[in-house]
């Protein structure tokens, strides 16, 4: 089980939102709508810089959100290859994502190194635009620290974000339930290992998820742990169990 060190993100500085698709920003969309997607932006209040976590739809609104609270977007954070999460082709839709970001700002984008490929396919974005991290990479933002969690399972390099006491859970964990893994790149024994990894986090790590499949929109580890039922198996044979 991989060990994980809280970043340094000293509070005061970290901004931090939670945006809901359909809701806070592609209002209309009916995509946007249907798939409950979760943005966030994450930077320092001082530097006045953020970064975009998994900027797929209405790529202006989110800039405009930004710009609203005089903050620069300097970046974006992947936390896998699926289209309502960077843009590309779903269900006969066209997401625009990170290509139509770049059209806007000439920023990063981090993504999991083994997800590499996989997004490029998704998007046509180039291998240029794309920083591709190792696990337990730090990406600063100011100065606040944000620690990349690769948490295979879902996808192959499918990454969380940890920044002061909130984890970014992208798909990997839900309030209730966590991503699937019978899509391709999906790997079930993975997914066991991922979770167990965020588990070992501190009670009072905040869970923010990337789709609001619940209510509320966030809640603390312990009590994650105690309802939501992916945690229940103790050995990776028992959760294998459900696979067969």
């Amino acid at each position: 089980m991989t060990q994980l060190t809280q970043p340094n993100a000293p509070s005061e500085r970290l901004y931090f939102r939670q945006l809901l698709s359909g809701r806070d920003f592609a209002v209309g969309n009916q995509v946007a709508e249907q798939m409950v997607n979760f943005v966030y932006l994450i930077g320092d209040r001082e530097s006045r810089e953020c970064v975009i976590v998994d900027p797929a739809y209405a790529v202006n609104d989110l800039l405009t959100i930004a710009a609203s609270d005089e903050m620069n977007v300097v970046g974006a954070l992947a936390t896998h290859y699926h289209p309502d999460h960077v843009g590309g082709s779903m269900m006969g839709w066209n997401i625009d994502g990170i290509a139509a970001l770049l059209d806007q700002v000439d920023v990063p984008i981090h993504v999991q190194q083994l997800e590499a490929e996989w997004v490029m396919r998704t998007t046509g974005v180039s291998a240029d635009h794309l920083h591709q991290h190792q696990p337990g990479d730090v990406v600063k933002v100011g100065q606040v620290e944000i620690c990349l969690v690769h948490t295979p399972g879902h996808t192959p390099g499918s990454q969380c974000f940890l920044v002061d006491n909130c984890l970014v859970a992208g798909d990997t964990l839900f309030l209730e339930g966590c991503g699937r893994t019978d899509l391709p790149g999906s790997n079930p024994e993975q997914m066991y290992d991922s979770l167990k990894t965020l588990e070992a986090l501190p009670d009072q790590t905040v869970v923010f998820p990337g789709h609001r499949y619940s209510d509320p929109s966030s809640r603390s580890l312990d009590e994650v742990r105690l309802t939501n039922h992916v945690f229940k198996p103790k050995t990776k044979s028992d959760w294998l169990q459900w696979f067969s």
